[in-house]
């Protein structure tokens, strides 16, 4: 099992940054794939970002340039640094760890609101 925390969510202006944090423990030694996921109200939830363990990085269209996402292997983490915060970036951002069996293990998720 694998179990994940984030943290780093609030309330920000419009044009401002935020970073997300997820601490992971359990059984990490099958881990391919981290990644930051977000739920808008009403909405399905979409991926924002993914990373490898070998480092290579995909990012929605909709987040390049602005998110950045980056891990720590030596600590279990996973972080994703978010500027130029628009009102539509608002969602809860949940952790996501895939394993190489494509087993998911999700985060409770952190509120990211974004103000205008």
């Amino acid at each position: 099992q694998v179990q994940l925390v984030e943290s780093g969510g609030g309330l920000v202006q419009a044009g401002g940054s935020l970073t997300l944090a997820c601490a992971a423990s359990g059984s990490l030694f099958r881990i391919a794939r981290l990644g930051w996921y977000r739920q808008a109200p009403g909405k399905q939830r979409d991926l924002v970002a993914t990373i490898t363990m070998t480092g290579s990085t995909n990012y929605a269209d909709s987040v390049k340039g602005r998110f950045t996402i980056s891990r720590d292997n030596a600590k279990s983490t996973v972080s994703l640094q978010m500027n130029s915060l628009k009102p539509e970036d608002t969602a809860v951002y949940y952790c996501n760890f895939r394993s190489s069996r494509s087993q998911d293990y999700w985060g409770q998720g952190t509120q990211v609101t974004v103000s205008s």
